[in-house]
């Protein structure tokens, strides 16, 4: 699925706030994660990563892991100068109202999920 596609979705409730221009980008599946240190180990190339964080910062990791977008949760607003790097980077920034919780459950719903050899313990089933 394509970002373009996925902003198209009115029951995710997402605004795009930053990179327009690169909407086309593929999501090749998803984060989620609010610690900076964990989503640089484990987040993965083409990954759509939702988070409350609202700092530059969140530019800074994905353009190292060349992320396929950001999603901000929780109704939480990108600070200005969020914006402006992520304009200079090119990283697109999308906010929603809805909880993370809820966000990651329709993404999966759509069929974008983690990728599975992440290194991550599976859930022992019972």
């Amino acid at each position: 699925m394509l970002l373009n596609e996925l902003i198209q979705i009115p029951e995710l409730k997402f605004t795009v706030k930053a990179g327009h221009e690169q909407l086309d980008r593929a999501i090749e599946g998803a984060y989620a994660s609010d610690l900076l240190s964990h989503v640089m180990a484990r987040a993965r190339e083409g990954n759509i990563w939702v988070t409350i964080q609202a700092h530059q910062n969140i530019v800074a990791v994905a353009t190292l892991l060349n992320l396929a977008g950001i999603v901000i949760a929780g109704g939480i607003e990108p600070q200005a100068d969020t914006l402006h790097k992520a304009e200079e980077e090119g990283v697109p920034i999308i906010s929603t109202p809805l909880p993370a919780f809820q966000v990651i459950g329709r993404l999966y719903a759509l069929g974008i999920g983690a990728e599975a050899d992440h290194g991550q313990t599976e859930l022992a089933q019972s």
